[in-house]
């Protein structure tokens, strides 16, 4: 891999949000609104962060109907030496935020 692409996906990862973001969908695939609860912050900033995560092939989207997915690239993650065994365990959070009600399913 090139070093600017290498660069710039370190970039995208320097991010608590998005790295955070890698973290939940090494869960689950996700889609949009699945994420408002979870970061407390608007759709187009969550739709910004994970187009940043896929302008550098780190994340893919799949359509189902109406609803984006996005998922894990995990080859591309392998590719530039992230252990995906590294990232911190969010699934407590989830589990506290559905158990408030709070999570959204698109499903």
């Amino acid at each position: 891999m090139e070093i600017h692409k290498l660069a710039d996906c370190f970039k995208a990862l320097g991010d608590p949000t998005r790295l955070k973001m890698i973290a939940l969908l090494n869960l689950r695939d996700f889609c949009v609104c699945e994420f408002i609860p979870i970061f407390n912050i608007s759709q187009p900033a969550i739709s910004k962060h994970l187009s940043r995560l896929k302008s550098v092939e780190l994340v893919t989207e799949n359509r189902k109907g109406q609803w984006v997915f996005y998922s894990l690239n995990r080859e591309r993650l392998e590719s530039i030496g992230l252990a995906l065994k590294n990232l911190p365990d969010v699934s407590e959070e989830l589990r506290k935020l559905e158990e408030k009600g709070l999570l959204v399913n698109c499903e």
